[in-house]
């Protein structure tokens, strides 16, 4: 150790926190975020100042850009050239920013993700916009403080005309914070800067009426508002972005062709990972991929299979790549150099306030400079009025400073209004300098007394930042580019679907599919009936069910376990189609079937599935109530929803509000009714308990209703096509567990009970036999009997066919033309009152209520 050294033993603990702190703090506000007035961070200020320096504006020439790095680097910013070349190309590409500050000559990348050309090759030079983001700059109107090594003056921040945080954003990482800034149109940020300063106390509701949204460089749609409204109102948000796309026909075949990508998306990397997702077959309907790109705009081309949908296909393409991607806002930035969670409000308060603070400035500025210069006008107005005695003190006097004292002491002048007068040219002695000198001394004093009241008038200020706001937007506003679409939500793809009616069948070996309603039509009672769908061999339709679109469906199989889908996920499929196998949508096992379906609203809904109710039923008789709170988290395999007993099966299940009746029918042709009250909520493992008592052996439940609207009527059908409505009341209630009353006349002509429902005249039946034969027809035409008769011809059955499934759909209008009636404008919640071997649908029996 040296002499005079000493060693001073710290922990090691302290010193690493101390030293890091140092650091974080240093990456925090030195680096990573942008200052809440100008919108910028160190590199970009001092790159924007370089070139303002070195006089690269954007009326001069180009200068190379290695030129510029220079600049920066040595007077600066003491770090890699890389760094300063990046933040330099970054202000020049027009995919980056949505207003460029540089303007760039040569290559300076692509959006497909390619290096800009070394800077050797490259030149700059400012855009006319970074100019007003430094007007004033000479004025005084900003700090100034010490560059790295203590020999030139940089500016802390930039006087900005420009509220350049909100229409550029900004990204950056600092340490244990960052910063994700969208975006913004410049005409509508100077429209809602102009509003809040005309009312400070604005709320951000009425801001967002002028500020719509982020408007990304590389347009695109932003889909969804909630992530827009919580950015703006908190500071942090999810704003989903989707490409611009649309359907063409190329060479023949439908191909879709997007426009415009989502913002900071890699183009060449999303279609190298489309075609990958292709390859893999995780997405179809895609024959080939083609960038059709120039330098006119973009053009990705999406040739399509002849089978292919083109709105399926392009669902998918949303769902799985970077044609919907989102955009993270997290308004972070430094106020007063400390870091802040800002929301739209703030970030416009903090503009305006800088922006006042800077007029102020400039304001005094100018009126010292005009009281100056109005000073020494004052002195050479003297001495124009003397000027032969002026003449002849300054060729007496031997110099200068002998000139300056004596003409001081006769006209009683300052020293800078002595010295002007010295200095004086000759050609202001004639008479028309004379009078100039007298028009711009007016001229300076008016200046002095406009800029004196500016400085006593806060809202004189106000209005000439409002403006000069003005200006700026006239200057350099243009059009959205990011369209919006409000009704979207976060990543989920059912709003680009219809909130549609459709009809779900399943098939006895396990095909599924979803057709529109619409496709069926209404006929008269007695008729053939029309093809309703294609089956294997030996295939028939075993389950239809009436939902839309965005309904949450819960599928029950026969071994008890519970499935969940979003009804719009079911594949799409015309009348006459088979449909996918239910194997391949959800994880079913082999030897398992699904046997009942119940169509929920937001199982998120906390209020919703602690205030519904399952009531399930199997074939032998057994039921069991759970609440639907049980099911609204299922998973990838299933969930058991009930503990099945040996030689039985789920037949059953459907949604009640605990208020109900159930009803079960059996094929012997008994039924029992009894409150819902009389079973208690049971969990998902319990087995449930006795029903109804079967007949025999071979007897079985054959459907389960539950009713809330006690002016129901019960139609139940048999197998050979014989139907019967009957009233609620004729069915007594009886105790759960009994064996229950006749609902229908058995006999060999109308065949065993196959199916039963609860009816008004307001429903239209709809009637499937196993050779996929359907019919539908009016409840009306049906009129009510007695329990115990066998009733009437429903639908008319050849040869060896006979009846699969039952339904019933409400309508709200309907046409009759030329004794056909056709189904039109079912809405969501009255489409769906019932389906096959499962129930009708107690959410719109409540609504009947």
């Amino acid at each position: 150790m040296s002499e005079g050294e000493k060693l001073i033993p710290i922990n090691i603990e302290d010193q690493m926190k101390s030293a890091y702190i140092d650091y974080s703090m240093s990456v925090i506000v030195s680096r990573a975020l942008p200052d809440v007035r100008d919108g910028l961070k160190p590199v970009h200020r001092r790159v924007l100042y370089g070139m303002y320096e070195l006089g690269v504006l954007s009326n001069r020439a180009h200068k190379k850009s290695a030129r510029i790095v220079g600049e920066v680097l040595g007077k600066y910013h003491p770090h890699g050239d890389s760094s300063v070349y990046d933040a330099m190309v970054r202000m020049a590409q027009d995919w980056s920013l949505r207003y460029l500050l540089v303007d760039g000559q040569g290559n300076f990348g692509s959006i497909d993700g390619d290096s800009p050309a070394a800077m050797r090759y490259t030149e700059a030079r400012l855009q006319k916009i970074s100019e007003d983001i430094m007007a004033d700059l000479d004025k005084e109107t900003v700090d100034f403080q010490l560059n790295f090594d203590d020999t030139l003056q940089e500016p802390t921040v930039m006087p900005t005309r420009v509220p350049n945080l909100l229409v550029n954003g900004a990204s950056g990482i600092a340490v244990g914070m960052a910063t994700n800034m969208p975006p913004h149109n410049l005409t509508e940020v100077v429209n809602g800067t102009l509003a809040y300063i005309d009312n400070n106390n604005i709320e951000i509701d009425e801001l967002m009426n002028h500020i719509k949204a982020p408007d990304f460089p590389t347009g695109g749609v932003i889909y969804g508002y909630e992530g827009v409204r919580e950015a703006f109102k908190t500071g942090r948000g999810r704003v989903v972005i989707r490409a611009k796309a649309n359907f063409e026909e190329v060479d023949g075949r439908e191909a879709i062709v997007v426009t415009e990508i989502p913002y900071q998306v890699n183009k060449a990397e999303m279609i190298k990972r489309t075609a990958e997702l292709v390859n893999e077959k995780k997405i179809d309907g895609i024959a080939n991929i083609r960038d059709e790109s120039d330098r006119n705009g973009m053009r990705i081309v999406y040739i399509l299979k002849r089978e292919a949908v083109p709105n399926v296909v392009l669902n998918t393409l949303f769902k799985y790549t970077q044609l919907q991607s989102s955009f993270s806002v997290n308004n972070i930035a430094l106020v007063d150099g400390r870091p802040q969670m800002l929301n739209l409000k703030d970030l416009i308060h903090y503009f305006v306030e800088h922006r006042h603070d800077v007029v102020v400035r400039r304001t005094k500025f100018d009126l010292r400079k005009a009281e100056e210069r109005a000073h020494i006008l004052e002195g050479l107005i003297i001495a124009s009025d003397n000027i032969d005695e002026v003449i002849q003190i300054i060729r007496a006097s031997k110099d200068g400073d002998e000139a300056r004292a004596r003409l001081i002491e006769r006209f009683t002048l300052s020293e800078i209004q002595a010295r002007a007068i010295v200095e004086m040219r000759l050609r202001q002695l004639t008479g028309l300098e004379q009078d100039k000198l007298r028009a711009e001394y007016e001229d300076i004093m008016k200046l002095i007394a406009e800029l004196k009241a500016l400085l006593e008038s806060k809202d004189l200020r106000m209005q000439l930042i409002k403006e000069e706001l003005a200006e700026t937007r006239d200057k350099y506003g243009d059009p959205r580019r990011s369209q919006i679409e409000y009704s979207g939500a976060d990543v989920s793809i059912e709003d680009l679907i219809a909130d549609e009616n459709v009809v779900i069948t399943i098939s006895h070996a396990g095909y599924i599919k979803r057709t529109p309603l619409s496709e069926y039509k209404t006929q008269n009672r007695g008729g053939v009936g029309q093809k309703g769908v294609a089956t294997r061999d030996q295939d028939f339709l075993e389950h239809l069910f009436v939902a839309t679109n965005h309904q949450y469906m819960l599928f029950f199989t026969q071994k008890g376990k519970c499935f969940w889908m979003r009804v719009y996920e079911i594949p799409e499929g015309s009348k006459t189609s088979k449909g996918r196998a239910i194997q391949n949508l959800i994880n079913i096992e082999n030897d398992d079937k699904v046997k009942a379906f119940i169509c929920t609203q937001d199982l998120k809904n906390e209020e919703y599935i602690n205030s519904h109710y399952v009531i399930m039923a199997t074939k032998k008789g057994i039921v069991k109530k759970t609440l639907l709170e049980q099911y609204s988290r299922p998973r990838l395999n299933g969930i058991n929803a009930i503990t099945i007993r040996e030689d039985d099966e789920l037949l059953e299940a459907k949604l009640t509000t605990g208020e109900s009746q159930v009803l079960i029918a059996v094929k012997s042709g008994k039924l029992v009714r009894f409150e819902e009250g009389k079973t208690r909520p049971m969990g998902r493992s319990a087995s449930g308990v006795r029903g109804i008592t079967l007949q025999d052996e071979t007897d079985e439940v054959i459907g389960m209703v539950s009713v809330n609207d006690m002016n129901s009527d019960i139609l139940v059908v048999s197998e050979n096509g014989y139907g019967k409505r009957s009233s609620l009341e004729d069915y007594r209630i009886t105790n759960r567990g009994g064996k229950g009353v006749k609902t229908l006349n058995i006999t060999e002509k109308t065949g065993k009970l196959v199916a039963i429902n609860n009816v008004t005249d307001t429903d239209d039946l709809m009637i499937i036999n196993k050779s996929g034969l359907t019919i539908r027809m009016e409840v009306s035409d049906l009129r009510v009997m007695g329990r115990a008769t066998q009733g009437v011809r429903l639908i008319n059955i050849k040869g060896n066919d006979s009846i699969a499934a039952v339904t019933k759909v409400m309508r709200e209008e309907e046409a009759v033309e030329e004794g056909e009636h056709e189904l039109e404008n079912l809405e969501a919640e009255n489409g769906i009152n019932g389906y096959i071997a499962t129930d009708d649908n107690p959410i719109s029996e409540q609504e009947q209520d």
